[in-house]
């Protein structure tokens, strides 16, 4: 069973930052490619960024230059560095991965607002 627990949500004013915590289990970490999705309200889940099991990084246009995605393969854990934030990253942040099958944490809520 594969488990997945975001961590580091919570409420920041425009223009400041937070990062993401994704810890993973029941699964070969390293080989794993990892990705962070976001779902704003009435709105469809849309996929933020990704980063392989070799280290290679891509990102949504909405924030490219603003985010980025990294791994700890020895603390099996993905973050995600979000500067310049604005009130349009307002979302739920959810970790995913495909290991047999879809894989979803429950979220973390980021609110931007001052």
């Amino acid at each position: 069973q594969v488990y997945l627990v975001e961590s580091g949500g919570g409420l920041v004013q425009p223009g400041g930052t937070l990062r993401l915590s994704c810890a993973a289990s029941g699964l070969n970490f390293k080989i794993a490619t990892m990705k962070w999705y976001r779902q704003a309200p009435e709105k469809e889940r849309e996929l933020v960024a990704v980063i392989s099991s070799s280290g290679d990084t891509n990102y949504s246009e909405s924030v490219k230059g603003r985010f980025t995605i990294s791994r700890n393969n020895a603390r099996n854990t993905v973050y995600l560095q979000m500067n310049s934030l604005t009130p349009e990253d307002t979302a739920i942040y959810y970790c995913y991965v495909y290991y047999h099958r879809d894989n979803w944490g429950r979220g973390t809520q980021v609110t931007v607002s001052s």
